[in-house]
């Protein structure tokens, strides 16, 4: 894919570059990247051979040469960047959480909607071939009805009281940490996959860390255990490090999601399992060309990632033969394939194959539900 657009890049922590890397492998330019100061953009900059450092993120909304914005800045300053954007006539793909709150991001979808600007929400889990496999057996009845929906997303990178990262403090990451950071992506994945939204939850958090050493300088993402810093406070923590919670879908299926940042050995599991009333379907993203599928009246099989094999809606988002894997990058690439066909074929009213703004609002509004149902101790509808 190549376009004439031209894109910036704001946020050069660990998903910034992620989102460079990958719109450069569709022949897309990236023109510039703005950080939270030059002096940590500039080193980035010259990393990844990028020929414009903004001294700050309005910069480089200003510049009337760049027509895609991407956000991957701290939680907190998505929906004003967002905003922003927008209003200078950008098209907008944003990191999750869309905003802090639902009040914002029901701003930007309506404002998106106004300007007819293509907007996109980044979860680029959904792009791994065999996670649009899994929705196209669904879709064509495979599974029958879905009955049970479960899984976790865990990871191990804040287990000690010296991890540290932004997104513990609730200011810059927001009130929720482990389910709003990759809870979310497993939540968007499951509506993504079956088609079902969630009704109602009822979420139990744990925060089993309420003390950690913050470091006196600010350190990227994942970096935290190759760090040595001995100049530190003493930080409480208000956020969860681990829940689960118990999930009611439309039209009667149920399910239940724990998320961990804090279990040793998970680097970055995502694992799901769907129980239809004929066959079953489960997937691991540390085994992402892997989906099992699971049956009672004869033997189970597993469905190795190749494209001759699969249905078309997953094929279109599979670059390599069989045996040939493809992993967490390629679904930023693939994401991206999504939203400049889109945006290259022009037709704004046509239904997008890539999650939106609304998408982002959507996630938004479960969270807030969970937040709710965690703090009452109770079952709590969504957006009630």
């Amino acid at each position: 894919m190549t376009t004439h657009l031209q894109v910036g890049v704001i946020g050069t922590g660990f998903i910034g570059p992620a989102h460079v890397e990958a719109l450069r492998r569709l022949g897309i330019r990236v023109k510039g990247i703005a950080g939270s100061s030059t002096e940590r953009a500039a080193p980035k900059a010259e990393a990844l051979n990028i020929e414009t450092v903004y001294d700050s993120a309005e910069a480089l909304i200003a510049d009337p040469d760049i027509a895609v914005v991407h956000i991957t800045s701290p939680n907190h300053l998505h929906y004003p960047q967002a905003k922003a954007a927008l209003l200078a006539g950008k098209h907008v793909v944003c990191e999750k959480p869309l905003a802090m709150n639902t009040r914002e991001s029901a701003e930007l979808v309506a404002l998106a909607k106004e300007r007819r600007r293509v907007n996109a929400v980044n979860f680029n889990i959904r792009f791994y071939p065999l996670a649009h496999q899994a929705k196209a057996m669904v879709q064509r009845g495979d599974l029958g009805d879905v009955r049970i929906v479960h899984g976790s997303y865990l990871q191990d990178w804040l287990l000690l009281p010296t991890d540290w990262n932004w997104r513990l403090e609730p200011e810059l990451g927001g009130e929720m940490r482990a389910v709003a950071d990759i809870g979310s992506h497993w939540l968007d994945l499951m509506t993504f996959v079956t088609g079902l939204r969630v009704e109602a939850v009822c979420a139990d958090f744990a925060t089993f860390i309420p003390v950690r050493k913050k470091p006196a300088k600010p350190i990227d993402t994942f970096t935290g255990k190759l760090q040595t810093a001995t100049d530190t406070v003493d930080q409480p923590i208000r956020t969860e490090d681990y829940a689960t919670i118990l999930l009611r879908y439309e039209g009667g299926a149920r399910g239940t999601l724990t998320v961990s940042q804090v279990s040793a050995g998970r680097k970055n599991r995502l694992f799901f399992e769907i129980n239809g009333a004929k066959s079953s379907l489960a997937w691991d993203s540390e085994r992402p060309n892997e989906l099992w599928i699971g049956h009672r009246e004869r033997p189970n099989e597993v469905l190795l990632k190749d494209p001759s094999l699969l249905d078309p809606l997953a094929r279109q988002f599979a670059s390599y033969p069989g045996g040939h894997n493809e992993g967490f990058p390629d679904t930023f690439k693939q994401l991206y394939v999504a939203v400049y066909r889109y945006l290259q074929a022009g037709d704004f009213d046509a239904t997008p194959d890539f999650p939106t703004f609304e998408d982002g609002h959507y996630e938004l509004t479960l969270g807030e539900a969970i937040l709710q149902s965690a703090r009452e101790r109770r079952w709590v509808e969504v957006g009630d």
